[in-house]
C-alpha cells in the first residue's frame, strides 16, 4: 500500500494574519512566520482574556 501525499493547503486565518505559518522542528523548538510581538498584538486586541474580564483592579489602559 503506498503512502498517500499531504495536501499543502493553507489554513483560513483572519485578515490581519495572512501568511502566518507555525512549524515545529526537530528539537520541537516552535518558529513562526510572524514575530511573537505581532502576535501578541493581535490577540490582546481581539481575544479577551477570560481569567482577567471579572477584575476590578485592572487598568484598561
Amino acid at each position: 500500500m503506498t503512502k498517500k501525499k499531504k495536501k499543502e493547503e493553507h489554513p483560513r486565518v483572519h485578515e490581519e494574519l495572512k501568511g502566518f505559518k507555525m512549524e515545529i522542528n526537530s528539537f520541537g523548538e516552535i518558529s513562526s512566520s510572524l514575530h511573537i510581538e505581532a502576535i501578541n498584538e493581535f490577540l490582546n486586541k481581539n481575544v479577551e482574556d477570560k481569567k482577567l474580564k471579572d477584575r476590578e483592579n485592572l487598568d484598561q489602559g
